[in-house]
């Protein structure tokens, strides 16, 4: 009797009903590379990679379903997610009751290679010393850094305020990073540059947004937000071969440290929103050849995302698909003054969303492939 409905169902049109346009099934999405080709998924399960274009059209083949173009290029898919989620939802549902089996669009997560998430948002902004405990750190680790504001050179970094601060009153300090020029895939390589011996590791909280944001108060962020990865905000801490002096402005040279070649990790895939509750209790660790080097949530932030968005959106507008880098916590490499080496290998890994591997090895000696 069960089978006879079933088909009467797909002739008749009925089932189309029967599959739920609700979030009951949590995604990731990701973009990602397989049989040479690269595409826009959805993961199931942390094991089951469905090429959404495809999954589309068989799922709306066999439940009789309208149709719905849905865009094969992530920055087009959060633009217009408002208008294609309820189709995502429903390919969730149906293929995690209904395993596709060895269809094409249909792949394990050993048969594909994750590409960066987004390539390539507009913006990627990151902010600095968000985790009082890695501010506290850092200002230790500097010269000079545990001295009083007015001993210091203008323009020094001043730990003695974290405990002054005011997130609603004071600002935080951002940089920006070149999107196309800093962003890599996971588990690609970052080559140390000759004569840069203090590559340093910070696991970060990506927050992707969702929709344009101009001057968004503070309870209104989240409406703006689509959902969350994982950054590695790879910094060079300077030593070794120097570089050029700067002699107008004191401090240190942010470009240089931060806006560095490859030096944005990304990914392996972005969670929407509606299947992170609440991102501050997500769980960030950071090892480093498998010994754990950072250990914290983002509940410990100084400026969380609301304050983070809001302020951003009064200096521009932000866009579908742009990144904010949230602040990394205690334990990098420049406050243990530690630092990566050929054949070493950070591992960002985030509950709910997943791990980020970068590999590091020396700059290629010339003349090798």
């Amino acid at each position: 009797m069960r089978i006879i409905l079933s088909a009467l169902c797909l002739t008749t049109g009925l089932f189309a009903a029967a599959i739920s346009e609700n979030p009951d099934t949590p995604f990731k999405l990701a973009t990602f590379e397989a049989n040479g080709k690269t595409a826009v998924g959805m993961v199931l399960d942390d094991r089951l990679v469905l090429e959404l274009a495809g999954a589309n059209a068989h799922l709306t083949k066999q439940a009789k379903l309208p149709q719905v173009r849905i865009p094969g290029e992530m920055k087009e898919l959060i633009e217009q997610y408002s208008s294609v989620n309820k189709r995502l939802y429903q390919i969730a549902n149906y293929y995690k009751a209904n395993p596709p089996g060895k269809q094409p669009f249909a792949y394990t997560v050993d048969q594909v290679a994750y590409k960066a998430p987004i390539q390539y948002p507009w913006n990627l902004l990151a902010i600095a010393a968000n985790y009082p405990s890695h501010a506290a750190g850092m200002g230790a680790s500097r010269q000079g850094g545990d001295q009083p504001a007015a001993a210091r050179p203008p323009g020094g970094f001043d730990a003695s305020v974290i405990s002054k601060i005011v997130p609603d009153r004071d600002a935080p300090i951002f940089f920006a990073k070149s999107p196309r020029s800093c962003i890599i895939d996971p588990g690609a390589t970052y080559y140390i540059p000759p004569g840069r011996e203090r590559i340093d590791w910070e696991g970060e909280l990506a927050i992707i947004i969702g929709k344009p944001a101009r001057l968004v108060p503070k309870d209104k962020t989240h409406d703006y937000v689509f959902g969350y990865s994982i950054m590695y905000d790879l910094s060079d801490r300077g030593g070794g071969a120097p570089r050029r002096t700067v002699s107008m402005f004191p401090g240190a040279n942010w470009f240089e440290g931060k806006s560095i070649d490859r030096g944005a990790p990304f990914g392996p895939v972005i969670v929407p929103k509606e299947f992170i509750p609440n991102y501050e209790d997500l769980h960030l660790v950071t090892k480093v050849n498998g010994e754990v080097m950072q250990d914290d949530y983002p509940r410990s932030m100084i400026w969380k995302e609301p304050q983070m968005v809001s302020y951003l959106s009064e200096i521009l507008t932000l866009y579908p698909g742009d990144v904010i880098s949230s602040g990394t916590p205690a334990g990098t490499g420049m406050e243990r003054q530690k630092f990566l080496k050929a054949d070493d290998v950070v591992s960002i890994e985030i509950d709910k969303i997943g791990t980020l591997t970068t590999h590091i090895q020396a700059w290629p000696a010339k003349g090798s492939k």
